[in-house]
């Protein structure tokens, strides 16, 4: 009998992208392109609502990009302004009711919203809202927004939507659409990224700079955090609405999230990338034959990894780019059949050869450690794993999709890592004191490499030693697990460094555990263990008056 497999995806997952166009005669079909670019920020469904200055047309689905906007659903989207939403969604909520934008019709009028980012504080907000008598009929934080919009006091949208963000804690890159007006919104953070463009007198709002690319768009700037553009057939109305708060930009964007060729906090993505591999091969060289990506993600690190030590770089991975979600394996079962779907070696390129495999990041490591293996079996002689981000030890609240501590392979509360025998153990600390014993200059030993990372101040070498063993120790018994030969993560000062942040404006919690947003790790691990029924469509009693969520 055929077995249904379901394909594996261990990365993290953005939530979500967003693309507003405003004053273009064919509003609705750039922001379709413009979601098309942004397709990799979400690819379980899409959405587009259009307004033709009278009333706001909406089209979503669950799917890619492109399959849901054919010709003869794009051309039920008339008129000059329309804002585009890509979702990824989390685990539980797949289904079309959560799928963004969100219409409403409220007392502030009829308005569309499309969210990315995460709101640590929302299960909180949703109960009180609920004891006030709300109904949701979702269970995405873009609600809480919504109803928050609809009981402020306040008498116009902006003033109303100053209002709600407000009262909420976390990651919002947000665009709302009326009937005559756009607002572009960010958190005062900055978490996630939202740039503006121009093409043709007219105004577009995007995640990425990538989006303006595709449909001829000049690059203006990025909306700063805390402000609020409202974009009117006038003009642009900027308008700071949040008090200033420490930069905390996701700092993932640049490692894995954001396309290459997008410009994301000011600075190209291809060159972070790069420079992340170039800092990875003067921490962690190895003697080797060739450098070779996990595709694609790993290609940029790989290429600056090859540039700095020297060694050829070497596609001995191809990916197959046209992978579903599900397939019908075969009635003798394949070996790793998700991953070799995905991901096939060239054994004339791989046999006999020292291989450095360089990859963005690890996360349960379940999918590396079938590569490591694919590897070896097409003739590698040595695979050296290098990572081109710190070991990743804590989930992420501001709009990424997350495993559990449990999950996470390098968390000290890990689940998955295989731990060192007690003799293991003894002979790894020997091995790590000679290490620290002087020796002459050159090469360290590529065996167990450190992530290294920032040195909390004030402490002391005892603390500090006793930091470095842990670390290393849950680095010796991934590089088991994985079956590699050697295991190397970038530090944090490096990845710092790669995206040259010298003013610590950037969000590192999932690798440090240090969130900036107080009682994020309580709140969302309180959602997760949530189950909220999906509720029909129905109206919602709002301090102001009513709110109806629209349904498609």
């Amino acid at each position: 009998m055929n077995r249904l497999v379901q394909i594996e995806n261990d990365r993290f997952h953005d939530h979500c992208g967003v693309c507003g166009v405003f004053g273009h005669p064919e509003a609705a079909k750039l922001a379709y392109l413009g979601l098309y670019a942004l397709q990799h920020r979400g690819q379980e469904s899409a959405g587009i609502v259009s307004s033709d200055g009278r009333e706001l047309h909406l089209e979503k689905s669950m799917g890619l990009v492109a399959d849901i906007f054919q010709p003869e659903v794009l051309a039920r989207l008339p008129g000059d302004a329309a804002l585009g939403h890509t979702r990824y969604s989390t685990a539980g909520d797949t289904s079309l009711i959560n799928a963004q934008p969100i219409v409403i019709d409220c007392n502030k009028g009829k308005l569309a919203l499309g969210h990315n980012g995460n709101l640590p504080s929302a299960a909180k907000w949703r109960r009180t809202l609920e004891h006030r008598g709300s109904i949701f009929q979702t269970t995405s934080d873009t609600e809480v927004i919504v109803h928050l919009v609809a009981r402020s006091q306040a008498r116009n949208l902006s003033g109303a939507l100053a209002d709600a963000l407000n009262q909420v804690e976390g990651a919002y890159s947000l665009l709302v659409l009326t009937r005559d007006e756009m607002y572009a919104l960010r958190d005062p953070r900055g978490f996630r990224p939202l740039a503006l463009g121009k093409l043709d007198g007219a105004w577009i709002v995007a995640s990425e700079t990538c989006a303006f690319d595709l449909i001829g768009a000049t690059y203006v700037r990025d909306v700063e955090p805390g402000e609020m553009l409202r974009i009117t057939r006038a003009g642009i109305e900027s308008l700071h609405f949040a008090a200033e708060k420490p930069l905390q930009q996701c700092i993932f964007e640049h490692v894995y999230f954001a396309r290459p060729d997008s410009l994301v906090f000011g600075r190209v993505v291809e060159q972070s990338r790069e420079m992340l591999g170039r800092l990875l091969a003067r921490e962690h060289p190895v003697p080797a034959d060739i450098v070779v990506p996990v595709p694609d993600s790993g290609v940029p690190a790989a290429v600056g990894y090859s540039q700095e030590s020297g060694v050829p770089f070497r596609m001995g991975l191809i990916r197959n780019h046209y992978v579903g979600r599900t397939f019908i394996e075969p009635v003798q079962s394949i070996r790793d059949f998700g991953v070799k779907l995905k991901l096939n070696p060239v054994p004339e390129i791989l046999r006999g050869k020292r291989v450095v495999l360089v990859d963005d990041s690890i996360v349960r490591g379940t999918t590396s450690r079938k590569i490591v293996r694919m590897v070896r079996e097409a003739g590698a002689a040595e695979v050296h794993v290098r990572i081109s981000c710190p070991p990743t030890i804590s989930p992420c609240y501001y709009g990424v999709d997350t495993p559990t501590r449990e999950e996470l392979i390098a968390s000290d509360e890990s689940r998955v890592r295989p731990r060192l025998t007690p003799e293991e153990l003894e002979e790894f600390e020997t091995h790590l004191d000679r290490r620290r014993a002087p020796r002459s200059a050159g090469v360290p030993p590529a065996d167990v490499q450190s992530g290294g990372g920032e040195k909390p101040a004030g402490e002391t070498p005892a603390l500090r030693d006793s930091r470095s063993n842990r670390e290393q120790r849950s680095i010796e018994e991934i590089r088991q697990y994985l079956g590699a030969d050697s295991l190397g993560y970038v530090s944090l000062s490096s990845l710092h460094r790669a995206v040259d942040d010298t003013r610590g404006s950037f969000c590192t919690s999932c690798y440090t555990g240090v969130y900036p947003v107080d009682g994020s790790q309580g709140e969302l691990e309180a959602r997760r263990l949530e189950i909220i029924e999906e509720a029909p469509v129905a109206s919602v009693m709002g301090v102001q008056g009513e709110i109806q969520v629209v349904p498609k």
